[in-house]
């Protein structure tokens, strides 16, 4: 069985109590009053922004170039499309994932008008082989799934009467579970994995007055899954943006769920050299365990800066995440470097 240090079962757990509030993109004060709340028992001071991120600002030695690392908080989810004659709810996307990845899984609708919650199931309407045909063969997609409400209701009405409407939010059960072998498995370990390690190094800095090389800001974005997270609040002294995020594993892919993956390129074009070069011989200098990679279908808060004109070298690290934007897993080795290259990172000198 494998040994595992009370600070890697601690980083587990503060990733779980976190897969535990639900965050879908545009449902995120809930999480964000939560941080808001460690922070406020820290003594951490902090902003949250017009558009309901967390900036955290702390300075270092130097304090003319400015460093700005990001995290999200949102998380795939959905929301309620239409209410169906027979008192099923027909679900919109909200995020990049498949149909077939969040089918059988409980979920919770959020009233918006009425602050109320209510269970369901994600199914196929055609899920019964006893009466449909083409229970196995039907497409997963917008028209065949549906919720299935824990309530007794039998067309429109009753469910309307239950206060749920069209265009309320659906978060997805995490069903967090952190394994004797330190794996952890979960829904929406993009990105809460990388929140709860920018929590831990934000107090770890203030309470042990570790000088940072540079002015660091730390935001935790709320709007990554649609596209445009971490594209706002950038100081003009900020010469380097992180996005930590998760590192994408499957075919042709090095990431691992023991390292830490170092971005060369995703979807929106090649992360800059020199950042990633620093990383890896950051990863070299200090024993971290690393693996370098291409995430062909993926972009990140930092790709969103880019995009909005940011003047900055960008780079993207993270824990690799098995079976993104579904059910996910990771392991603390994995975790754990990804902690130990941004606390290296963030001691280090810029590169010229």
């Amino acid at each position: 069985m494998t040994e595992i240090k009370e600070v890697s079962k601690k980083r587990l757990e503060n990733v779980k109590n976190l897969t535990t509030i639900p965050s879908p993109t545009g449902y995120t004060a809930d999480i964000i009053h939560y941080i808001c709340g460690l922070f406020d028992e820290m003594g951490v001071t902090y902003e949250v922004t017009p558009k309901g991120g967390l900036l955290v600002s702390i300075d270092g030695k130097n304090k003319e170039s400015h460093r700005f690392v990001t995290a999200h908080v949102d998380t795939l989810g959905g929301m309620v499309r239409a209410i169906k004659p027979n008192g099923r709810l027909k679900l919109d996307l909200i995020g990049g994932f498949t149909f077939n990845a969040i089918e059988g899984e409980y979920c919770t609708v959020h009233s918006s008008l009425e602050d109320k919650k209510y269970n369901g199931t994600i199914l196929m309407h055609q899920t019964s082989v006893h009466v449909y045909k083409d229970a196995r063969t039907a497409e997963r997609n917008q028209d065949n799934m549906e919720i299935r409400l824990d309530y007794k209701v039998k067309n429109q009405e009753d469910v309307e009467k239950l206060g749920i409407k069209v265009g309320d939010f659906i978060s997805f059960d995490p069903r967090a579970m952190i394994t004797a072998e330190g794996f952890i498995k979960s829904r929406h370990l993009d990105d809460k994995v990388s929140v709860a390690l920018l929590i831990e190094l934000v107090e770890n800095i203030h309470r042990n007055q570790i000088d940072l090389a540079h002015t660091t800001h730390f935001y935790i974005s709320t709007n990554e899954e649609i596209g445009y997270g971490g594209n706002s609040n950038i100081a003009s002294e900020v010469k380097e943006y992180l996005a930590v995020d998760m590192g994408a594993m499957g075919d042709d892919q090095r990431t691992d769920e023991y390292s830490v993956s170092i971005c060369a390129k995703d979807g929106s074009g090649p992360y800059h050299l020199g950042l990633r070069n620093q990383f890896v011989q950051l990863c070299k200098a200090n024993d971290i365990e690393y693996q370098l990679d291409i995430y062909p279908f993926y972009s990140s808060d930092a790709s969103a800066a880019m995009r909005a004109g940011a003047d900055v070298r960008h780079g993207l690290i993270g824990a690799g995440i098995d079976s993104s934007h579904a059910y996910e897993r990771t392991h603390f080795e994995s975790v754990d470097a990804t902690y130990e290259l941004i606390a290296s990172y963030l001691e280090s000198e810029m590169i010229d």
